[in-house]
């Protein structure tokens, strides 16, 4: 099931505000694909914040918002846990409400989640040189491999996070999958041998309609990261 995204100006109930490439702003429009929710996708200068940015998000001024009717919420994985309760009729991200621990685990793995992109921050920032050498920062790197069996463990033989079904973890987390080519290159390390269960879990993940049409392959996320690599360099 795959989400519409309509015009610019079409009037919908539903307005994500954005930026490409992020991963966090993917997270929402993969569960807007999932759900099957129609929705108007405005993309967002973070250079040059628009006042409906700063009036949508006056604490932080970061993507992704979602607008509904014209109110917004902020910060993905709230975004995540309002859908399941505005849009009731639609597929659950999250265990059912009578499973209130298997709720509370999925909120917490869903913010670890959020470690990995950390972790990856760290790890090909300090891989960048001022002569262009690269280099492995080991500590980064072994901080990486130990959030990644983390996830991997607690995966374990699901096909999902959420077992057979693609839940709210997957969603959470599926972003950050399509940047460990990345991670690969700058930290000296293998996926797919450190974690093949994990590597194993991504591709299942790719091939999924939502994620496949909503989350940037991973060789588009390397060159993006790239560029910005280039450009923090420039700033020293």
């Amino acid at each position: 099931m795959a989400g519409v995204v309509k015009s610019a100006g079409t009037g919908s109930e539903l307005v994500l505000l954005d930026v490409f490439g992020s991963p966090f702003a993917q997270r929402v429009r993969v569960a807007l694909a999932e759900k099957g929710l129609a929705y108007e996708r405005a993309e967002q200068d973070l250079a040059a914040k628009s006042d409906l940015l700063r009036r949508s998000n006056p604490v932080h001024g970061k993507v992704p918002v979602l607008l509904h009717a014209g109110r917004p919420v902020c910060e993905s994985l709230a975004i995540l846990q309002y859908l399941d309760e505005a849009f009731p009729g639609t597929p659950p991200l999250l265990p059912p409400a009578s499973d209130a621990y298997a709720r509370a685990r999925a909120r917490f793995w869903a913010e670890y989640a959020d470690s990995v992109h950390l972790c990856g921050k760290r790890l090909w920032l300090k891989a960048a040189r001022d002569d262009g050498e690269e280099v492995v920062e080991p500590e980064a790197r072994a901080e990486m491999v130990a959030v990644l069996r983390v996830l991997e463990a607690e995966l374990g033989e699901k096909e999902f996070f959420g077992g057979e079904a693609f839940g709210y973890v997957d969603v959470a987390a599926a972003p950050f999958a399509a940047w460990f080519l990345t991670y690969e290159r700058h930290g000296g390390l293998s996926v797919a041998e450190e974690c093949p269960g994990l590597a194993a879990w991504a591709a299942r993940c790719a091939r999924r309609e939502s994620v496949a049409a909503n989350v940037y392959p991973p060789e588009v996320v390397y060159e993006l990261v790239q560029e910005y690599r280039q450009w923090v360099l420039a700033r020293k």
